[in-house]
């Protein structure tokens, strides 16, 4: 079994817990996933099987959407509603300010991560440090808000629409709205809608798949941003041992098709760009 399936995710569930019960259910260890998702948060969860694990670098350089929604007047440890309160803060805002708050964050900015998260620094995740109560400096990256908008605001609940670059941690984006006004937040709801071109209208429930109402997504299609390279025999037979082949394609990278399946990525080589060799190999003798 090879190809991409789209799981959406429950709550209370790891990414980790999601490809334990696919194994058993596929009966296949050979699973991986692209775009950890918190426990606390639902939606799409990009899943990989057999040979499609190898494409997950390229599957998880992609932007996400969400539909997030923050608590005004209490920040967490781990800045959702799961974890300790540690300030508490009055607020006052309408929703004209909020709007204009979101409008900000549009664009390129620097954001501090998380400390419970599992970026390492120094050989450890920080989730590790933080739980033996260890304080260290905090990694800064920077991040992209394509689109943010506000879909409501009731009593102390904001909940908003945002289109992110890969890497962007929307706890953080949420503590940093609530700061700009003049209050604190805490995550309390999160959905991933969208990660590249899979949006969670096509994805499916752990029970869909142990009743066996799911559909694999093929290489195309999953990999369709990306330019596709019909082959013939001669070059087939160069690229299923590995060879490196004269480039035919404009891209750094392309699809090679052989006979209506992808068999290999590809890659620029040569400094004269004339010269290509493989990236990804989905066939082998």
């Amino acid at each position: 079994m090879n190809g991409i399936l789209l799981i959406n995710k429950e709550k209370d569930y790891t990414s980790r817990d999601v490809v334990n019960k696919l194994i058993k259910i596929l009966h296949t260890n050979k699973i991986g996933h692209t775009g950890t998702l918190d426990p606390i948060a639902t939606g799409v969860l990009v899943i990989t099987i057999g040979k499609a694990t190898k494409l997950c670098d390229l599957l998880t350089s992609e932007k996400k959407e969400y539909i997030a929604t923050m608590k005004l007047g209490i920040e967490t440890d781990t800045l959702d509603i799961t974890g300790n309160i540690v300030e508490e803060k009055a607020y006052k805002v309408n929703e004209e300010q909020i709007k204009k708050v979101l409008n900000s964050f549009l664009g390129k900015s620097i954001q501090e991560v998380p400390k419970y998260s599992a970026v390492k620094v120094n050989g450890k995740k920080l989730y590790e440090y933080a739980r033996n109560n260890i304080e260290i400096e905090l990694p800064k990256r920077e991040i992209l808000v394509e689109s943010i908008e506000l879909m409501s605001y009731k009593d102390d609940l904001i909940t908003f629409k945002c289109l992110v670059s890969k890497g962007t941690y929307i706890r953080s984006l949420i503590r940093d709205i609530a700061y700009k006004l003049n209050t604190v937040g805490t995550m309390t709801d999160l959905i991933r809608t969208k990660q590249g071109i899979f949006n969670i209208e096509d994805s499916y429930t752990i029970d869909d798949i142990e009743k066996g109402n799911y559909k694999l997504i093929s290489y195309e299609e999953a990999l369709s941003n990306n330019e596709i390279i019909d082959i013939d025999e001669d070059t087939f037979n160069k690229v299923v041992n590995g060879s490196i082949i004269d480039k035919t394609f404009n891209n750094k990278i392309a699809l090679l098709r052989y006979q209506k399946n992808i068999v290999a990525i590809y890659q620029e080589y040569s400094k004269d760009n004339t010269k290509a060799k493989p990236y990804i190999m989905l066939i082998t003798r």
